[in-house]
C-alpha cells in the first residue's frame, strides 16, 4: 500500500524563512517518505503566490527568520495565505513551524523597537522581544515530548519570551536548557496536529522520530484512515543524541 501513497509537502517561505538551515528539516521529511516508499513533491510557496484550495498540501513547514523578514512574511500571510492557512491546520493538516514562524502563529509578537506583529491567533501564544540588553536564550536543549519515547533535542537561539495561553498545550518540557522564555520550563507548542517550537540544528535530522510522525499523521489525514510506516533505524542519530544529553549532563 505504502508505494501507492503520495505527498505533497508545502515548504512556506523558502527565501525569506530559512535563517538557521531550515531547508534540513524539509530535506528529512522529503528522504523519510521517499525510504518508506511514498512519492513525494515539495511545493515552495513564496511572497505573493496564492495558496489555492486546489493545490492542496499534505504537510506544512515553515522555518525561521529575523524582524525585518518577519513584517514583511506576515503581511503576506495576513493577505494572501492565513485564512486557508488556518483552516488547514483546523482540517488536522500537520505542520512544523520554527522559532519566526512559530511567533507569527501565534497572537502577536512585539519587536524590539516595540513595533507589535499580527500574528495569524492559531497557536494561543504571545511573543515578545525583550531589550537589547536581555540575553539570548542560547545553547543545546533537551526536552521530553509525548510525541517521542525518546528525549528531544536541539539547538536554541532566540531572543523572543513566548508565553502560552491558557488554550495552549507545550510541544514538551524541559529538561536542559530555556524554552519558550527560560522561567516555566514548557517549550514550543502543540495545536491538533501541528507543532511550534525553538528547536533548530535543524530538529528532524537528529530527532526522525518527529519526522516519521508528522509524515504519517499527514497521510493519515489526506487518506482518512491508519497508516503504517516502516521507516529506516535511526541507530546514528540515536547515538547523536545521547552524546548531547551526556554532555548536557556533565
Amino acid at each position: 500500500m505504502a508505494k501507492e501513497l503520495k505527498l505533497t509537502i508545502g515548504w512556506f517561505y523558502p527565501d525569506l524563512m530559512n535563517t538557521y538551515g531550515d531547508y534540513g528539516n524539509v530535506a528529512v521529511l522529503e528522504t523519510r517518505a521517499i525510504w518508506a516508499g511514498i512519492e513525494v513533491e515539495v511545493r515552495a510557496i513564496d511572497a505573493g503566490s496564492q495558496l489555492e484550495k486546489d493545490k492542496h498540501v499534505d504537510l506544512m513547514f515553515m522555518g525561521g527568520a529575523q524582524d525585518r523578514q518577519q513584517a514583511s512574511v506576515s503581511q503576506d500571510l495576513v493577505s494572501n495565505k492565513g485564512s486557508l492557512l488556518k483552516d488547514l491546520i483546523e482540517a488536522d493538516v500537520p505542520g512544523l513551524f520554527i522559532c519566526g514562524a512559530y511567533q507569527l502563529l501565534g497572537n502577536s509578537y512585539i519587536a524590539a523597537d516595540s513595533s507589535s506583529i499580527d500574528g495569524l491567533k492559531i497557536f494561543d501564544i504571545e511573543t515578545k522581544s525583550p531589550s537589547a540588553t536581555t540575553p539570548r536564550l542560547i545553547g543545546d536543549i533537551v526536552i521530553k515530548s509525548d510525541l517521542s519515547p525518546e528525549s528531544i533535542v536541539g539547538f536554541e537561539n532566540h531572543g523572543g519570551r513566548t508565553i502560552l495561553g491558557n488554550r495552549a498545550k507545550p510541544f514538551g518540557h524541559v529538561l536542559s536548557g530555556q524554552g519558550n522564555n527560560g522561567t516555566d520550563g514548557t517549550e514550543g507548542t502543540i495545536y491538533r496536529r501541528s507543532i511550534g517550537s525553538y528547536l533548530h540544528g535543524p530538529i528532524l535530522p537528529i530527532n526522525p522520530k518527529i519526522a516519521d510522525w508528522l509524515i504519517t499523521k499527514a497521510l493519515e489525514t489526506k487518506y482518512g484512515q491508519p497508516i503504517s510506516l516502516t521507516f529506516p533505524d535511526d541507530t546514528i542519530e540515536a547515538m547523536i543524541r545521547q552524546k548531547i544529553i551526556s554532555k548536557k549532563r556533565a
